[in-house]
């Protein structure tokens, strides 16, 4: 059985603790948990809510429909009333966060001693939240209960998290950054921890250049933004495309164009990522679809930054950023080297002991260098796990996305005939990716309006999608599993 609860109120009302003490507690009692986040440019007021669905399978994505709607305002209840299920439950009144979390965990059987362990561990007013969830938990009188057994084997954790911890496992030594929704979050993940130094500059322009400075004296940088951000450093990348100096770049994708919706997903930024800078240069792009694959490719984002000296991009949007998953396998990393050489750099043509030339037969060689780069990364991303397919392997259909699509797709697809190929590398592209899709009924899903991986694929493969098979969600918000299944379905053969 799937379940959803929708958590809603004001910012400041503590929906997402709320959320999070809830997600933890039902992980802990075996339960597998995701839950999205959706909520407004604002410190206080206006509307935020949570979207939580669990169940004793793995589940990836949320539905579009309620069994459990908590309403720490009124204003939850209008906005959302129309979702919930004809069986559902409303949890509401005048009490604050803490109290509901009594109540849930009292309707679904949790043990309420992991809700004080957890109380314990936030540390503050302790003894209030306590109290309120006692009261929660007393008042409650439906019992709708799911009991199973405890599993500590389970990872709770969101994808600025998963990006985190790769980079930690790279030696990662500076990450700069300017805040900027989404990718905001991973500056405090990594102030927390020994050995990384993280710096707050005061604009996207400084961050890239001095990313490049401590790149340069053989340390491992990354930087993190979003579109807007990542608009202002495309000129130091391009220096960093001429100099051969290795960097790692999270971008974070939330709609634009300008400021666009600030705190909400979208998939805009592929070719922005994929063209970046002035001049040919080689760069390397990445997209994972969760946590587990969000730690991995920031190994691997390092690793190929490194070896080839050039620079990486992990492409992710606020949808992966911000939802917790519960993740049941363990990554594994690529060990990190780090040569490169303090010699000098700048932004001309230079010769072999750096020196900026304009010598014609120097620069050709120079730029042939470059660009024999592509084929030398393109050998070694066959080594590594470029794609993944999941479904019925001999289906006619084929979804193919990439990026935090992934989790309703994989939600949506568990009844259908269809098989769904998950890009992680889009550059390089795998020239094994034209066979698994020729000669198929192709359908492309992605969370934006134009749908440019069609356009990819077209170029990497020559193989054109239809318009018609194109299934794009561009309001800000991710694909929810029931709707979703209900669209490819009307395209499946």
């Amino acid at each position: 059985m799937r379940y959803n609860i929708l958590i809603g109120g004001e910012a400041g009302q503590g929906p997402n603790i709320l959320t999070q003490v809830l997600g933890e507690g039902l992980v802990k009692n075996g339960n597998h948990v995701f839950y999205s986040r959706n909520y407004q440019s604002l410190i206080r007021g206006g509307h935020n809510f949570n979207t939580l669905t669990f169940s004793e399978e793995p589940v990836w994505s949320n539905d579009s429909q309620i069994d459990i709607l908590v309403c720490l305002d009124e204003k939850t209840e209008e906005i959302h009333k129309k979702e919930l299920k004809k069986e559902g439950i409303i949890l509401k009144g005048s009490e604050d966060n803490m109290y509901y979390a009594g109540r849930i965990f009292k309707l679904f059987c949790l043990d309420f001693k992991l809700l004080e362990e957890r109380l314990k561990e936030i540390g503050n007013r302790f003894e209030e939240n306590l109290a309120e969830a006692k009261k929660g938990y007393e008042d409650e009188k439906k019992i709708v209960c799911k009991i199973l057994r405890q599993n500590e084997d389970h990872i709770f954790l969101n994808g600025n998290q998963g990006i985190s911890e790769g980079a930690i496992k790279s030696k990662i030594d500076f990450y700069y950054a300017y805040p900027m929704t989404p990718a905001t979050p991973i500056m405090n993940e990594l102030a927390s921890k020994k050995n990384v130094k993280v710096i707050e500059l005061e604009n996207e322009i400084a961050v890239a250049n001095a990313a490049i400075g401590s790149s340069i004296v053989g340390k491992n940088a990354m930087v993190g933004t979003s579109g807007g951000g990542f608009d202002l450093m495309t000129e130091a990348l391009s220096m960093t495309g001429i100099a051969e100096i290795p960097i790692v770049v999270y971008l974070s994708q939330r709609p634009g164009p300008g400021t666009g919706l600030a705190t909400y997903t979208s998939q805009g930024d592929l070719n922005l990522a994929l063209n970046f800078g002035h001049g040919e240069f080689s760069r390397v792009v990445f997209a994972p679809g969760d946590p587990k694959e969000a730690q991995e490719l920031t190994n691997q984002a390092f690793y190929f930054s490194q070896k080839y000296k050039i620079p990486s991009i992990i492409l992710g949007d606020k949808h992966l950023a911000e939802s917790f998953y519960t993740i049941h396998e363990k990554p594994s990393f690529i060990e990190i080297e780090n040569k490169t050489p303090l010699i000098r750099y700048n932004s001309y043509e230079k010769d072999s002991i750096g020196s900026a030339t304009e010598n014609p037969e120097i620069v050709k060689k120079n730029i042939e260098k470059r660009i024999a780069k592509a084929k030398e990364i393109k050998i070694e991303g066959e080594k590594y796990e470029g794609y993944k397919i999941f479904g019925n392997k001999n289906s006619k259909n084929v979804i193919i996305s990439w990026g935090s699509t992934k989790g309703a797709i994989l939600d949506s697809i568990k009844e259908l005939d269809c098989k769904f190929l998950q890009v992680l590398y889009i550059e390089p592209f795998s020239e094994k990716i034209k066979k698994e899709i020729e000669n198929k009924n192709l359908i492309l899903i992605e969370n934006n309006a134009t749908g440019p991986f069609s356009g990819l694929i077209a170029k990497k493969t020559g193989i054109f999608i239809e318009e018609k098979n194109k299934i794009l969600r561009y309001d800000g918000n991710p694909f929810f599993a029931d709707e979703l299944k209900e669209e490819i379905k009307k395209r499946l053969r």
